[in-house]
């Protein structure tokens, strides 16, 4: 069994501690057929198309891709007929395309809807984010009405892993909005702000769904969604392990717990003041007690993390890159580097006072007790650091950031790590760094990008750039109305088309 495979083998699906008890409310929609579901989310996208982000990892409900992964993160075909095939070389790549697929308005799939999608993701007018993750992406053609070809500049190993990206009519990719596509659900209302509704595409081509409507609610506190649930208007919601636990033993509902490839980390950025000495960055490091943390804020429901590298790509791990807790190495650290206490127990150097301003994703609750624990840690070594709650979109500077991705190394680090990415982290520079993720993307032998993976780890230690601290496991409490949930490992965030939810169009009614 693969790496892989083992960690999905152990996605813990779990009962928390003991809490509330009673009889179970009627589901949310009230339809006791159980052909309507009712979930909550935290975030709402900007727009309900792949070019914004939209379904990065497949599993988009209104649009599928050329591939979608399956419960153990691999591969299997979608609207391909079969996996994609690589030239000898790595540069190119050739699918072809599942015979007798639709899209939602009825129109067939053929190869200029594969070109135009991925046309619309490359040209710059489109501003589309994930068109830096394509930047090795040359060209896309149609050799045939069933047939495309990837051109691209470089081998790049997780290329197939990219082609979830979900596909667009290219007749609605200028005039709708959203654009059609061919998934098991087409949008019936959308409700910014508060909801949005899916309807069943009943021809679609893996077989109509059985659960006919799902509605999305759009609830960013925590609490809001706990509430929720307890006044039996949700069907399904993530919710920090604390919220969760007290859902545990009441009939009807059954709390889960999956691994997650959510790094948390605190950004500290090389340009501070304060974060820029890399004493303070290694200080910060020994400072922080991540096993504590696990037990006692995450509630048990986590892995300590010390690196970027999400723990669930065990494959290509280094074990012994790991920062040590220890008071007392820290305050060497700092002490070398000429930190001094003062009389407000704050440390200075040459008149800079050991202070700054950490912001955090307002109400995740996991982010801010998170943050509070690494402002505990930081004041036990002289240095003050003050909170900021704030939106994602102000997440900037030294922060308390959720990063990674649980089907490559590559999609999980170059964005954060590399000088050469647009998103790079805390401006964060580190040579040995970026040699080892350039042959991490352009190898195409599995134990030489392991090698320059763990390579990476190593060199990363001895000078970081962040306070990685522990990659949370999600907890959902779901009704228990029907069959087909299954525990895939996680991505950092939490929306309604991966998580508990990837494969809700297979789910029967109980």
């Amino acid at each position: 069994m693969s790496p892989r495979r083992v960690v999905v083998a152990l996605l813990a699906v779990v009962s928390l501690a003991a809490g509330c008890t009673g009889d179970p409310a009627p589901p949310a929609s009230g339809d006791p057929d159980g052909t309507s579901l009712v979930i909550a989310v935290a975030e709402e996208p900007a727009e309900l198309n792949p070019l914004s982000g939209y379904g990065a990892n497949g599993a988009a409900k209104i649009f599928d891709g050329l591939v979608e992964h399956d419960v153990d993160l691999t591969l299997r075909p979608a609207l391909a007929a079969d996996l994609p095939e690589p030239a000898a070389d790595g540069r190119t790549w050739t699918v072809r395309l599942r015979a007798g697929v639709t899209f939602s308005d009825g129109s067939p799939l053929d190869a200029q809807d594969v070109v135009a999608t991925y046309q619309a993701l490359l040209d710059p007018a489109n501003r589309s984010p994930m068109r830096q993750r394509f930047s090795m992406l040359r060209q896309v053609v149609a050799q045939s009405p069933s047939v495309v070809r990837f051109e691209l500049t470089a081998p790049y190993a997780p290329f197939p892993d990219l082609l979830v990206f979900g596909i667009m009519s290219s007749e609605s990719l200028a005039a709708t909005s959203p654009p059609i596509g061919t998934g098991p659900y087409r949008v019936d209302d959308w409700q910014r702000g508060t909801r949005l509704v899916l309807a069943a595409n009943d021809d679609y081509w893996a077989g109509a769904p059985a659960i006919k409507k799902v509605t999305v609610e759009f609830l960013p506190d925590d609490e809001a969604r706990a509430t929720r649930l307890r006044e039996g208007k949700l069907d399904g919601a993530a919710l920090p392990p604390a919220l969760a636990q007290e859902f545990d033993g009441t009939d009807g509902l059954r709390v889960v717990s999956h691994s997650s490839a959510d790094v948390r980390a605190v950004v500290l950025p090389s340009d501070g003041p304060v974060t820029g000495d890399p004493a303070v960055r290694l200080a910060l490091n020994h400072a922080m007690n991540r096993r504590t943390v696990v037990d006692d804020v995450l509630a048990g429901q986590g892995q300590v993390a010390h690196t970027p590298m999400p723990a669930v790509l065990a494959e290509y791990v280094e074990p012994g890159a790991v920062f040590e807790y220890n008071i007392t190495h820290a305050l060497d650290q700092l002490e070398s580097r000429g930190w001094v206490t003062g009389a407000d127990g704050i440390r200075s150097r040459n008149g800079q006072p050991a202070k700054f301003t950490l912001s955090y994703l307002a109400g995740d609750t996991v982010s801010e007790d998170l943050a509070k624990s690494f402002a505990t840690s930081a004041r036990s070594i002289g240095i003050q650091v003050d909170l900021l709650p704030a939106a994602r979109e102000s997440l900037t500077g030294s922060s308390l950031v959720a990063f990674g991705d649980p089907f490559d190394p590559d999609l999980a680090l170059h964005p954060h790590l590399s000088t050469t990415s647009d998103a790079a982290l805390g401006a964060y520079q580190n040579a040995t760094v970026d040699d080892a993720l350039n042959t991490g993307r352009t190898a195409t032998d599995p134990a030489q990008r392991a090698t320059a993976y763990r390579r990476l780890q190593r060199a990363y230690i001895t000078s970081p750039g962040m306070v990685v601290i522990a990659a949370p496991h999600h907890t959902y409490v779901i009704r228990e109305s029907w069959d087909g949930y299954e525990p895939v490992v996680d991505s950092p965030t939490v929306d309604a088309t991966w998580g508990a939810w990837w494969n809700l169009e297979t789910w029967t009614p109980q």
